[in-house]
């Protein structure tokens, strides 16, 4: 990773994101989000990556005794690195059409080799990149219920460094972190914090939902008539109080005043991540933020920041490890 912004100035710190492509609808909405938020995220800098299609095993073994084979493979590679490089160079042109300079754009293409999700991984990981960003796939709503293969991978596999996922063309700038008190939920701040760090023009909202007893407890009973309930909620309101206090000391360090930091509670829910998608629809942010577990592990990416993965439309999603 990049060094943090305290350690080398907010202002001057790259952020490197590595930026998934092919020829989809897909990767065309997350190429105009990349540079869009480069308004909200300073000093980015983008590697725009093809991973090409696999070459037939039978070609490969045929290859190696004749040379029809042989001069077969090499045309089929050389045309797949072109339309690979072709790709690549439509959307860098469109970024720096957006206003992104030029020099901070690269282009890389490999031809498949582990496997797309893997290959995007390995190289995520040699490259010391701070995030990955991919155009979420589906057509048809089964798709989309569903997610695409490589997408749904990336952030099931991806343990240390964050996966952005866009749905969509991505218009607002508006940024809200989903936030259930949990040391995941500090790792998603402490990434939110580094990525936008030193800009004071910035405003986050962190989003909670106050946890019900069911959260604790399967046993079905009238949560207003125990004590047991009321418990739960105290130690829930302290919980989250003393989260935002160590999210407000952290976001300082990066930059970051008091005054572009609002908490908004709400006091139950039925379905968090119903919650949290409603509230981001209804206030008009572009981008949810959220950590990849929670709570008992569960809270977040068992069920609610699974359910945000796989429910999100028009906006993207910044899944924190």
């Amino acid at each position: 990773m990049t060094e943090h912004p305290q350690e080398k100035g907010v202002n001057t710190v790259d952020k490197k994101i590595l930026l998934v492509v092919d020829g989809s609808i897909h990767s065309t909405h997350a190429v105009a989000y990349a540079a869009r938020i480069s308004s909200v995220v300073r000093e980015l800098t983008y590697t725009l990556f093809h991973v090409q299609p696999t070459v037939s095993q039978f070609l490969l073994d045929e290859a190696e005794t004749d040379l029809k084979a042989r001069t077969d493979l090499r045309n089929i590679r050389r045309k797949n690195n072109e339309y690979a490089c072709g790709i690549l160079e439509k959307h860098k042109t469109r970024m720096v059409g957006m206003g992104i300079a030029e020099k901070r754009v690269d282009i890389t293409t490999q031809q498949k080799m582990m496997g797309i999700c893997k290959d995007i991984l390995d190289c995520a990981q040699q490259g010391l990149y701070d995030a990955i960003l991919v155009g979420r796939r589906g057509l048809s709503r089964v798709q989309k219920t569903f997610m695409g293969s490589t997408t749904a991978k990336l952030v099931e596999h991806s343990r240390v460094i964050p996966v952005w996922v866009v749905d969509g063309d991505v218009t607002s700038m508006k940024v809200m972190l989903a936030v259930d008190g949990s040391e995941a939920s500090l790792r998603a701040v402490d990434h939110l914090s580094f990525m936008v760090g030193g800009n004071e023009k910035i405003k986050i909202t962190l989003f909670h939902v106050m946890p019900t007893l069911r959260d604790y407890c399967a046993i079905s009973f009238d949560e207003k008539d125990s004590d047991v309930g009321q418990i739960v909620a105290r130690g829930a309101r302290r919980c989250i109080d003393h989260f935002y206090a160590r999210a407000q000391h952290r976001f300082k360090e990066a930059g970051i005043q008091d005054n572009q930091i609002e908490l908004k509670v709400k006091k139950r829910a039925v379905n968090v991540g119903k919650a949290v998608l409603d509230y981001a629809r209804k206030q008009n942010y572009g981008t949810v933020v959220i950590g990849r577990r929670g709570i008992n592990q569960a809270f977040f990416m068992g069920s609610v920041s699974r359910y945000v993965l796989d429910k999100i439309s028009n906006r993207s999603l910044w899944v924190a490890s």
